[in-house]
């Protein structure tokens, strides 16, 4: 059984702080893992500043439950609103390649989560091609070879983004929520390189609902991990949570899924295991998830 575990590098903070702190449990319990970096400007402040002007009930509840201030601190909160948004990928280009240095896979998230989670599931082909490109050449400065593989921002994607992963002649993606490794249908049209869906629900998505806490939630996520996948499992983590106050919690999930058996592997080595054309394809849709705040790429039935 192969469960790969995705590492969502949002902020300046979780690349200078949580990556670090990452590569040295996975490399403690010998899980692999995949990287996937933010690599242009933090303009975290910005989301939080959008939220409380909308009252995005959703969002404010989660900001709520899970301690945002707690786990990114105030001075990324002010990242692009009071304080100028650092830029990632210029600060920490040598932690970015510590993770690769170290034996990890990484792939491109961003280049700026802010605007891209906010803005690409109504953008045009050439606001999309703008914000993918500028983090494509971001990476290929950094790491000297162009990305293998892309998981969008908040899950949040458009056909177009599909069609610059097939021209950047990317492995694979997962930029989806859903059940198990698919290829994406955009209206019946083949666009994009094999999609890799996180199938397992964040910790972030858990605590605070039915009274899950910071120190049940690893319990949670192992009772859905407890019998085997029909294919395979992708748990998304987040380099500012599990590479900081939910570390302990993330400590025992490798405990956990080892003891239950799972090989825990990086995206792309999972994606070596797979043969495309004898997978399913499926529609990208637009839908909710219990515990996240509005509609995000899912895989259709």
């Amino acid at each position: 059984m192969k469960l790969a575990l995705k590492i969502d590098v949002d902020t300046h903070r979780g690349t200078r702080e949580g990556t670090p702190r990452l590569i040295d449990v996975l490399q403690r319990y010998g899980a692999g893992a995949s990287f996937l970096f933010s690599l242009g400007p933090d303009h975290t402040g910005r989301a939080v500043q959008r939220v409380f002007r909308r009252s995005h009930r959703g969002f404010v509840g989660k900001v709520a439950r899970t301690s945002v201030l707690r786990h990114y601190g105030l001075r990324t909160l002010l990242y692009g609103t009071l304080l100028p948004g650092p830029d990632i990928g210029r600060d920490c280009g040598q932690t970015m390649l510590a993770a690769r240095e170290a034996g990890f896979d990484t792939g491109i998230h961003c280049w700026d989560h802010v605007r891209w989670q906010d803005g690409v599931a109504e953008a045009d082909a050439a606001w999309t091609a703008r914000e993918f490109g500028l983090a494509a050449t971001r990476y290929a400065e950094i790491f000297g070879t162009p990305a293998r593989g892309h998981g969008a921002a908040g899950w949040q994607t458009n056909v177009h983004a599909a069609r610059c992963e097939d021209e950047a002649g990317m492995v694979w993606a997962s930029d989806t929520r859903g059940r198990g490794p698919f290829l994406p249908l955009w209206n019946g049209e083949r666009a994009g390189c094999l999609q890799l869906p996180t199938t397992l629900p964040t910790l972030d998505e858990l605590i605070g609902l039915n009274g899950i806490t910071e120190s049940t939630v690893a319990a949670q996520v192992l009772t859905l991990t407890r019998a085997a996948p029909e294919s395979c499992h992708v748990f998304t983590l987040h380099a500012e949570l599990e590479g900081g106050l939910f570390l302990p919690a993330f400590e025992t999930l490798l405990v956990g899924w080892r003891e239950q058996g799972y090989d825990l592997v990086s995206l792309d080595a999972l994606a070596r295991t797979l043969d495309p054309a004898s997978l399913p394809a499926h529609e990208v849709l637009r839908g909710s998830v219990s515990g996240r705040a509005g509609l995000l790429a899912v895989q259709g039935d």
